[in-house]
């Protein structure tokens, strides 16, 4: 499969972090280590499900205010998982191939190896300017520029 960006319809972060790339692809495939970094702080996710194989299912739910009521953050099917390169989901689709209520963008994170450590790369991708731009309006930039530092911090950390 192969991927090429488009600037009309796509959103990118990236950011070199300084651990391996098992160490960042073993803090997004535990779910626990997810939990920790999946959402902007102070708000806490909960991974619901977390099949990374094609069709499985990827489900969070986040508290935003940390009042323990927590809500449907993400319900999307998982297209592709290579082993510590890439996974790609899309919430066009829930688990099992179902078509979703609400198709809005398709996700693809990234790691390859770089002398400093991991690059990681998220792209979400849409189906119009309209959207892309309704996205990076919501907050794209600072919500998944913020988890990309949290993940960061998770796996820089010593020990």
């Amino acid at each position: 499969m192969t991927f090429s960006e488009n600037p009309d319809l796509d959103l990118k972060i990236s950011r070199i972090i300084r651990a391996p790339v098992a160490k960042v692809w073993d803090a997004w495939t535990d779910p626990r280590k997810l939990e920790q970094w999946w959402v902007p702080a102070p708000s806490k996710a909960r991974v619901v499900a977390l099949e990374l194989k094609p069709g499985g299912a990827f489900v969070t739910e986040f508290d935003e205010n940390g009042d323990g009521n927590f809500s449907v953050h993400m319900n999307v099917c998982v297209l592709a998982v290579e082993p510590l390169r890439r996974i790609v989901f899309t919430d066009a689709l829930t688990a099992g191939w179902r078509p979703s209520a609400r198709p809005f963008m398709t996700g693809i994170f990234s790691f390859e190896e770089h002398p400093e450590g991991t690059n990681y790369v998220g792209y979400a991708m849409h189906n119009s300017p309209a959207e892309r731009n309704r996205h990076a309006e919501l907050g794209f930039f600072d919500g998944w520029g913020t988890v990309a530092d949290q993940l960061a911090m998770l796996v820089e950390r010593k020990g």
